[in-house]
């Protein structure tokens, strides 16, 4: 952990295991960080306990399987998975694609046509009992629930999360 207390944007550090050991003033720990997956998504804290988790600049969350040292200056390890310095903590698509199989809450299952709607970027109205917020899209294929991406949910409405560099048109 980065002794002075604050961020640099050029190295990552790893999360805290808990507020205990936080020494800079508004970064997640990994409790809060695996918590959040557990409480929003249902994802089991055990799917999470071969990685490491770290902050590199102000509540960009990377995921790492592995361990490094810490403080760590390069341009990047693992993945990006969460936004967390903003009113509502943010899943990228890439933690979606590669964790969502594990959630069990907030997963909305897309027809065929309204998967495709949502590769291609597009929001749409659409019916949803559950919570509003962050959704993890999903599209049955092969039998299995694949997920697609993350959604934000607000007034009947699903809108694509997904970065405009990787939308797709799968139209067939």
């Amino acid at each position: 952990m980065s002794d002075e207390g604050t961020n640099d944007g050029q190295q990552f550090d790893r999360l805290p295991a808990t507020d205990a050991e936080r020494t800079v003033e508004g970064r997640a720990t990994r409790a809060e960080v695996v918590d959040y997956f557990e409480d929003r998504f249902g994802i089991p804290p055990a799917t999470f306990d071969d990685y490491t988790f770290w902050e590199k600049g102000a509540g960009k969350i990377w995921v790492y399987a592995g361990d490094a040292p810490t403080p760590i200056e390069i341009e990047a390890i693992g993945m990006t998975c969460l936004r967390t310095r903003q009113e509502h903590w943010k899943p990228t698509t890439d933690f979606v694609q590669r964790f969502g199989r594990h959630a069990t809450d907030c997963v909305i299952d897309l027809e065929r046509e309204q998967a495709r709607r949502f590769a291609t970027g597009e929001d749409q109205e659409l019916d949803w009992d559950g919570d509003w917020g962050y959704l993890i899209a999903a599209h049955e294929v092969a039998g299995e629930l694949e997920p697609l991406g993350i959604g934000l949910y607000v007034h009947g409405e699903l809108r694509s999360m997904v970065p405009k560099g990787r939308q797709r048109d799968l139209e067939s």
